[in-house]
């Protein structure tokens, strides 16, 4: 792996999870492609994290404890200040119900569990590379 700036250089990405492995596994796929990763465990523990750190994409977990996926992307899209930061749910169900629910709680995208590399990257891409950053 070189050191060369890559397209996704720079992009604060927040991946939010109660698994460690898969939390683990998104920091390493997104930190090798050179994004900055932040990691909570779940909903509760991102916010304060998600208002210091303002991340340019979230990836947030369906099933977690005290604040669930649909809870966090609702309270995120709800706040003027977070509500243009891309939701990406992650979940192991692939259910039209749970992708509906998503949309309604604000969410721009579902991605199934498990994910690839270009997955991840390729979210990135569609919600934050093929549109025109703010200056």
């Amino acid at each position: 792996m070189s050191d060369e700036p890559t397209e996704f250089t720079g992009i604060k990405v927040m991946v939010i999870d109660d698994s460690k492995t898969i939390r683990r596994t998104a920091e390493k796929l997104l930190s090798n492609a050179g994004c900055t990763v932040l990691t909570a465990e779940n909903g509760f523990e991102a916010l304060p994290i998600i208002n210091s750190e303002h991340p340019d994409i979230l990836f947030i977990d369906i099933l977690m404890p005290r604040l669930d996926g649909y809870q966090t992307c609702s309270l995120v899209k709800s706040n003027s200040k977070f509500s243009s930061i891309p939701v990406i749910m992650l979940s192991s169900k692939d259910g039209l119900f749970d992708r509906a629910k998503g949309r309604v709680a604000g969410a721009e995208q579902y991605l199934t569990k498990p994910f690839t590399r270009e997955d991840l990257l390729g979210a990135i891409r569609t919600h934050l590379l093929n549109k025109t950053k703010d200056v």
